[in-house]
């Protein structure tokens, strides 16, 4: 097993042109009392300060917060990334980091997906809801590789399709649903781990 105590199960979600929408939809769905941590990647310039955190508190019955370099993960929580910071997890903390781009962009799904993976192993939900670029594919993989579940958002119920295609063509993707179902699958996942 893995060194974390705080926690058992995190959800990762990573999106980015088109992904607040689905995001919004992906949380409304999850209950209180939500069993596992979330954390979220949502690709936004650095510069601009970011009120996502109370739009998706807005239609969540989850706590939606902006993560904090040290903060611990608890269940219940919806962690989002800082714009211009990659979100790291270990053990059972979130850091933040300045490391160099990954596709072009910082935070990154695939930063954020492989520290998940590493540190939660089979315990780790990866989602790549809509987006541009290839952001998330490289994630999967390392979540496929260390026993989690990838889910992708389907192309009708997308705004881009770059970011769910490139984890799908890379066969790294175990379901591939419409943005409705996925908070009702991942409910499904939880129960049975």
């Amino acid at each position: 097993m893995n060194n974390h105590s705080a926690i058992e199960k995190v959800v990762v979600i990573a999106s980015s042109a088109g992904g607040i929408s689905a995001l919004t939809q992906v949380l409304s769905g999850f209950p209180a009392g939500f069993p596992a941590a979330i954390i979220m990647v949502q690709h936004l310039r650095a510069e601009r300060e970011s009120n996502l955190p109370q739009h998706l508190t807005r239609s969540s019955k989850l706590r939606v917060i902006m993560a904090e370099d040290g903060l611990p993960l608890e269940a219940g929580v919806a962690y989002l990334a800082v714009p211009g910071k990659h979100l790291v997890i270990r053990n059972d903390r979130i850091y933040l980091s300045m490391e160099a781009l990954v596709h072009h962009v910082r935070p990154s799904a695939d930063v954020l997906f492989t520290s998940a993976a590493n540190t939660f192993g089979r315990h780790v939900i990866g989602v790549v809801l809509s987006g541009a670029g290839r952001d998330g594919s490289g994630g999967c993989r390392e979540i496929k590789a260390k026993g989690g579940v990838t889910i992708a958002q389907n192309e009708q119920t997308s705004r881009y399709f770059d970011m769910p295609r490139a984890a799908i063509d890379a066969n790294v993707i175990d379901y591939v649903l419409p943005v409705e179902d996925i908070a009702g699958k991942i409910m499904d996942l939880l129960k049975r781990n």
